[in-house]
């Protein structure tokens, strides 16, 4: 009985990270997509040097979404730790994003809007797989275990039935 409570508990957990991380993922992806897409057709800057842009903006706002929400309750290993590696893993989900949306434009030669907002979509789907796996694994660490505490059960006394 105890596995299956274990196992619900853990499985509870983490749907609820999932969930928030899928809030603030949205969010960022309104920032990304939206942004990218607004300089991209409303200001003409290229396609790569558009997505770079907003997906800094968005990745700014994720990472603090992320820490002061999502995995607030995971062990905090420092700011600047953080922010650094939440930086390089989303330069590495950028890149994903940047590869998938330079062979759409470069390779097959597809300019238009919707191809070039399908190709922002699979990159973004790919490099979020990435970069939900990388957080979990790298920047908001499990919170340590606490040790049990000694004692308590003398203290209270054996349980008994009557």
């Amino acid at each position: 009985m105890q596995f299956l409570r274990r196992a619900y508990e853990r499985f509870a957990a983490l749907l609820h990270e999932l969930l928030k991380f899928g809030t603030v993922g949205a969010l960022a992806f309104v920032i990304d997509f939206g942004g990218t897409n607004l300089l991209r057709f409303g200001v003409g800057l290229g396609p790569l040097t558009s997505k770079t842009i907003a997906t800094v903006v968005a990745a700014t706002f994720a990472y603090l979404g992320n820490r002061f929400w999502t995995f607030r309750h995971r062990e905090q290993t420092g700011l600047a730790r953080e922010y650094v590696l939440f930086f390089l893993l989303n330069g590495i989900g950028l890149l994903i994003s940047l590869l998938v949306i330079s062979f759409v434009e470069y390779t097959l030669g597809l300019h238009d809007a919707l191809s070039y907002n399908v190709a922002q979509i699979i990159g973004l789907v790919l490099g979020t797989m990435f970069r939900f796996w990388s957080y979990k694994k790298w920047v908001f660490l499990a919170a340590p275990d606490l040790p049990p505490v000694e004692g308590v059960e003398a203290q209270a006394g054996p349980l008994t039935t009557r």
